[in-house]
């Protein structure tokens, strides 16, 4: 079995999944993560009357290839590496990802991001692509992920599914993905724990 495992730029706020909509839907064209990162940053800069110069906006844009990662992954990925293929399906861009991993010594076998299906999650395409690629049905693959609807539209094309909450990925205020809302395959607190549960299985 294939872990798929999760990757921090999928947490989207709002209005960028609000942006990522419309180009699922063909309003606008195909676009990487990493510029509608930087349109959004525009939008919010200019909101509050900020004004940069093209190059800071450029550096600020490109923190998100500098993330840390939460203190269970470095570990957990390693475990779950021991007996498995392990990846980023992400909608993050593929020099985003493979920037990200590099920060954080993530150990990921392959990045599977959007950007080579030209579909962004919830699209199916993203999900059934990943597979296609590994060669394998989506039964044999499962998604890890912490936020609910992204282990729904998985499980809707039939792999399997693990729920670890971030409860303070969208900051102290956080009111959604705090558990899981539905009987996902496996629930676990962190990645260590979640390669704990599938060694015991």
């Amino acid at each position: 079995m294939i872990k798929l495992a999760e990757t921090p730029p999928d947490g989207h706020t709002p209005d960028l999944t609000i942006t990522l909509d419309r180009v699922r839907q063909g309003e606008i064209p195909w676009t990487v993560l990493d510029d509608l990162h930087r349109e959004s940053l525009v939008k919010l800069l200019n909101q509050h009357g900020i004004t940069l110069d093209e190059a800071t906006i450029d550096r600020v844009n490109h923190f998100w290839h500098q993330l840390d990662p939460w203190p269970d992954v470095q570990r957990g990925l390693q475990r779950l590496k021991e007996q498995y293929i392990i990846a980023t399906l992400t909608n993050g861009n593929i020099s985003l990802m493979v920037d990200v991993a590099r920060y954080a010594e993530l150990p990921w076998d392959m990045v599977f991001s959007a950007e080579l299906f030209q579909h962004y999650k919830p699209d199916p395409e993203v999900y059934l692509g990943a597979c296609h690629l590994l060669r394998l049905p989506p039964e044999e693959v499962m998604l890890c992920a912490a936020h609910n609807s992204d282990l729904r539209a998985a499980r809707a094309l039939g792999m399997k599914t693990a729920f670890i909450p971030r409860r303070t990925e969208y900051g102290p205020q956080q009111r959604n993905d705090l558990e899981a809302e539905e009987a996902w395959d496996v629930v676990a607190e962190d990645l260590v724990a979640l390669s704990e549960q599938l060694k015991a299985h």
